[in-house]
């Protein structure tokens, strides 16, 4: 017999009237990276850097390659969190160096440096940001994306940003960051899930002057071609070791806010991000015990133990895209499911949700609806100044 927990979940999911899903793959549409005929020729005798990462593909050749293929003088590569070839766990550090492929200089901007400096500055002409992002504020690609930013519009270098899908790009949603609880998990007051793609983010960083000190950031946004808010985008890459596929990517901005709870999300398993559990917990289908995967995961919560929990994956696919908002349902249970319910947030978790107010609210039994109230206003008005930005058609 199915717990009271999860028939909640299988009732909520059989109120949606689930239709086919518009999908679109990478064949579908044409990435700003793709485009070489656009942008090759800003680049032609220029000193160039390069943000990238694994997603930094044009076909099946890393951007990189392209780049130098084409004769394009490139002298250095920036690299976010989990590194230019995407193997680096969440959290971890990552290290200078040099790539073993194409003998480029890695700068790290995941480490205490999370910027360039005027010194990384001083040889390049322009720099170009090259990474997939899934569309969530905490996702730290976004903070990369700024500081970068920041760095060339002091620096008077021009930024070009090869743009690419949003796959979470089909619904906004979340509370609204409050400025105390700016971070490099979230530097903006937008919400949650933003519906942005990284160019029409990088717009509106740079118009609405959020660059530190009001700078102009000499900005050009090379556009994706056949893509909509309206559609669900495919990666065709894993953006980070833990996404591994598109059913944790629709999970994620739901199940990120757990990183600052008791519960794990299955960091050290085959299924990042597709579960939810904790020791103990009475109300689980499945068991799981994490462990240290390399490239993936140093310090999963709860190495070595047993953990009962849910297994979320077909609500990702079955559920969410329908359902176009953050899934409050999984978080509020599982507070009201722990028993020792002082210690079930960590400080992180007011980082993440970017307010105290949404755990006070959890704290205090609030419903789904009164919480979701409560994010109307901020999120009205967040809407108005993305509508500005935006370069695609929406979803609305």
């Amino acid at each position: 017999m199915k717990t009271r927990f999860y028939m909640l979940l299988i009732g909520i999911l059989n109120v949606f009237n689930l239709k086919a899903q518009i999908k679109l793959t990478d064949a579908d549409v044409l990435n700003g990276a793709e485009q070489t005929s656009v942008y090759l020729s800003d680049l032609k005798g220029k000193k160039v850097a390069l943000v990238a990462n694994q997603t930094s593909m044009v076909g099946n050749q890393h951007l990189a390659d392209v780049l130098l293929q084409n004769g394009v003088n490139l002298m250095k590569v920036f690299s976010p969190e989990h590194g230019f070839r995407g193997n680096v766990g969440a959290g971890d550090q990552i290290k200078d160096g040099r790539d073993p492929k194409t003998k480029l200089s890695i700068i790290s901007l995941y480490r205490k440096k999370k910027a360039p400096s005027i010194d990384d500055l001083k040889d390049v002409d322009v720099v170009i940001f090259d990474i997939q992002d899934v569309g969530v504020r905490f996702y730290t690609y976004i903070s990369t994306l700024q500081l970068v930013m920041e760095a060339c519009a002091h620096s008077n270098i021009p930024f070009i940003v090869l743009d690419r899908p949003n796959p979470n790009g089909f619904y906004v949603d979340g509370c609204v960051l409050q400025e105390k609880y700016k971070s490099f998990v979230g530097m903006q007051s937008i919400p949650i899930v933003h519906g942005m793609t990284v160019g029409e983010y990088a717009t509106m960083i740079d118009e609405e002057k959020w660059l530190k000190d009001g700078v102009d950031c000499r900005l050009k946004v090379i556009k994706v071609k056949n893509y909509t808010h309206a559609d669900f985008y495919q990666l065709p890459v894993a953006p980070s070791p833990n996404l591994q596929n598109m059913q944790a990517v629709y999970l994620y901005p739901s199940l990120c806010w757990f990183e600052g709870t008791v519960v794990s999300v299955g960091r050290g398993t085959n299924a990042p991000f597709e579960l939810i559990g904790f020791p103990g917990f009475n109300h689980g289908d499945i068991t799981f015990t994490p462990r240290i995967i390399h490239g993936v995961v140093s310090r999963p919560p709860y190495q070595d133990t047993l953990v009962n929990g849910i297994q979320l994956h077909d609500f990702a696919s079955e559920l969410l895209l329908d359902f176009k908002q953050l899934y409050i349902y999984w978080l509020k249970s599982m507070y009201e499911s722990y028993p020792d319910k002082v210690n079930f947030f960590t400080p992180f978790f007011d980082q993440l949700a970017g307010t105290d107010v949404l755990r006070k609210q959890i704290i205090d039994g609030l419903s789904i609806d009164a919480i979701r109230a409560s994010w109307q206003s901020d999120l009205n008005s967040f809407k108005k100044i993305r509508r500005k930005y935006l370069l695609y058609k929406d979803f609305e």
